[in-house]
């Protein structure tokens, strides 16, 4: 498909009620409100498509730079690919659920996610955590250091109280998925969410909002998830 054509559909298939939604999320004009399962029929046609992805991303319309992430082609991106898409993504549906979502899949992933991290900068921070949380979820247990994530393990629980907000959200998230989704290490995290006590994230209708990493695990128990992997990173 060409660049207008899809730009075209995405428009069609935009909807009111999905676009204030998602700039109440923090997304920016030009924005048109596609639901992302409405993109499944265009992107089973185009597949992977770097070029087109390319355009898409630097119109920075939310839901072409969202779809440019479903059907761009990871192993065809650098390091500076993906730091000039971050670069793109001002919030965090961008950042964490675009950005880093398509890094998972590249060969690059944990190398460049270990330098956002890193960064100190709120959004690059989130993704690069975030990475690390569709790549436990989908990769198997073999494909990581036990010790390297042991140390970050550690970080996260030194460094979730100090960090900005939206870090704060994908260091809990990281938790609870290494207990989730990394078995060899599912005692540690479950140890390491208790012993990093109450994180608060923000207010909600004047009292304090804490991340609820703890709980989140002991439903995961509840339910028989510990081992989850899913089949695919993006949709």
């Amino acid at each position: 498909m060409e660049f207008e054509n899809v730009m075209q559909e995405l428009e069609t298939l935009g909807k009111e009620r999905l676009k204030k939604m998602y700039m109440t999320n923090g997304a920016l004009e030009p924005v048109y409100g596609v639901a992302t399962g409405e993109m499944k029929p265009m992107a089973r046609k185009i597949k992977k498509d770097q070029a087109l992805a390319e355009e898409l991303f630097a119109t920075g319309n939310y839901d072409a730079m969202y779809f440019a992430g479903v059907i761009a082609d990871p192993a065809a991106m650098s390091e500076a690919d993906f730091d000039r898409w971050m670069d793109g993504a001002y919030f965090y549906m961008l950042s964490d659920f675009v950005v880093s979502v398509t890094l998972a899949e590249a060969a690059i992933a944990q190398e460049v996610a270990d330098k956002w991290i890193a960064s100190r900068d709120e959004l690059r921070m989130s993704a690069g955590w975030s990475c690390y949380c569709w790549l436990l979820g989908n990769r198997p247990d073999s494909e990581f250091s036990k010790d390297k994530l042991a140390g970050m393990l550690k970080q996260a629980v030194e460094t979730i109280h100090d960090a900005p907000k939206r870090a704060k959200l994908s260091i809990g998230n990281f938790i609870y998925t290494l207990a989730v989704s990394y078995v060899p290490l599912h005692d540690e995290a479950v140890e390491a969410a208790n012993a990093m006590g109450q994180v608060e994230i923000g207010m909600d209708k004047g009292k304090p909002k804490y991340l609820s990493t703890v709980g989140n695990i002991q439903k995961a128990i509840d339910k028989g998830q510990i081992g989850f992997k899913r089949k695919h990173v993006r949709c």
